[in-house]
């Protein structure tokens, strides 16, 4: 019979210590997982996740600072997991992620790299150390957090929408390489999302968004955090080398 639960597994969710992420941590910790939460900047909130984590779920919580952009600092992360859980992750969530929203003509090639080293090479990064692992353990699953803006064209934010159609195309041509070891790949990919980093693009076209979507409300970081959990449960063995959209319609004609 098959559970929705993630009882034994250990799950490393980038860009977890606020927003989506840190949702998506303690979803995957009230079902059962252990976890790793990662941070640049924020390590506050990040304690505050674990504190929740280990208090109210009875999980534990590894706390790790990471600029995902730089190998280095992934592989000391990845080395840093496998001793204090004497094991590695068998679950990956990538979550971290930037905008640099601009008219195409007034975006600096700086943005473009930046956008480009965040949102798409640091997923890159995080993934390789993980695959060599699950393959060996016959079992993995990797959530890349994509938007729809992947699919959906917006003013401003071509940057944005190329890193995150890469990190789709390159999803499913890795479905295609590691599902015969037992490994799921997939995208989530939410609309508008009542974030702090989604304050500006609400602030300033809620109207309009609302009207293009046929729900008319914007989306909780735990709706998004819920997909996570189902497809990395029993219940998500069967999807591989897709994209689940979150986005009330929004991406609909």
């Amino acid at each position: 019979m098959f559970e929705l639960n993630l009882e034994g597994h250990l799950a490393w969710i980038t860009g977890s210590s606020r927003g989506i992420g840190s949702q998506i941590v303690l979803a995957c910790a009230k079902a059962g997982a252990d976890v790793v939460i990662c941070y640049n900047k924020s390590k506050t909130e990040a304690e505050q996740i674990a504190n929740s984590v280990e208090t109210e779920y009875k999980r534990k919580a590894l706390l790790v600072e990471l600029d995902t952009t730089q190998e280095e600092s992934c592989s000391s992360a990845y080395e840093r997991i496998q001793s204090s859980f004497n094991r590695s992750p068998d679950i990956l969530v990538n979550c971290a992620g930037i905008t640099r929203d601009n008219l195409f003509l007034m975006t600096p090639s700086s943005d473009w790299e930046d956008i480009l080293k965040v949102n798409l090479m640091g997923y890159v990064n995080t993934t390789r150390l993980v695959l060599q692992d699950m393959a060996y353990n016959r079992w993995g699953r990797v959530i890349n957090i994509s938007s729809v803006a992947a699919t959906k064209g917006g003013r401003g934010q071509a940057n944005y929408a190329a890193s995150k159609g890469a990190v789709e195309a390159m999803s499913r041509s890795l479905a295609c390489e590691v599902a015969k070891q037992g490994i799921r790949v997939n995208c989530i990919a939410p609309g508008v999302v009542d974030t702090k980093m989604s304050k500006e693009v609400r602030s300033l076209a809620s109207d309009e968004i609302l009207k293009r979507q046929l729900v008319k409300r914007f989306a909780t970081c735990e709706e998004i955090a819920a997909w996570v959990v189902m497809l990395c449960s029993d219940y998500g063995d069967f999807v591989t080398g897709t994209t689940i959209h979150i986005d009330g319609g929004l991406k609909m004609p």
